[in-house]
């Protein structure tokens, strides 16, 4: 049976993970032809130095392509605030945190950054589990640094704030602990009062 990466059933039967397959060797296969025959011609690590990123060509049809190698770190468990427990969920964290940056003027690079060292915070604990509170004041300390409004929007949500006067309380004290170090893209959260 031919690597196709149409093929579901393949998907299923096989373990899949980043190209590469299971079978009685481990091997690259080529995105374009399926060929399991690749090689690398060139390494370097990624500007950020978290990631290997590896140029390979397919023996078969030529065609090149990057794959990037990364440490495979397992997270700790989250201890929910009902004192239930689950698995880290890297896309939820990265949901909140793009979802609080929503038409906001920062560039992704920024944000990317920010992700990947909350990542690396997260899976290098030492301990087995983590609270969820303490994710959550993690995310809205990166949030704070990179955009005062995503901070206010997601601090909302996490703190459950009641009614307006919470959100004034929140952006009062964020604008006092941060008088001088204020995006100057950004316009005063509350305005000038005189």
């Amino acid at each position: 049976m031919p690597h196709s990466k149409y093929n579901k059933r393949l998907f299923s039967e096989t373990r899949f993970e980043a190209g590469f397959l299971e079978d009685r060797k481990t091997a690259m296969w080529c995105p374009f032809c399926n060929h399991t025959d690749t090689r690398v011609v060139d390494s370097r690590l990624t500007s950020d130095g978290y990631q290997i990123r590896r140029r390979r060509e397919c023996a078969h049809c030529g065609a090149r392509f990057n794959t990037f190698e990364a440490p495979a770190l397992r997270a700790p468990n989250v201890i929910k605030s009902n004192g239930s427990r689950e698995a880290f969920d890297e896309d939820k964290l990265r949901g909140g945190m793009m979802r609080a940056l929503e038409k906001r003027p920062v560039e992704t690079q920024q944000v990317e950054r920010a992700i990947r060292d909350l990542l690396r915070k997260i899976r290098t604990l030492e301990e087995p589990e983590v609270p969820s509170s303490a994710i959550g004041e993690w995310v809205a300390a990166e949030l704070a640094r990179l955009d005062q409004v995503a901070y206010v929007r997601f601090a909302s949500v996490y703190r459950r704030f009641e009614d307006v006067q919470a959100f004034r309380e929140e952006i009062e004290r964020l604008e006092k602990e941060s008088p001088g170090g204020l995006d100057t893209r950004q316009i005063s959260l509350l305005g000038r009062r005189d």
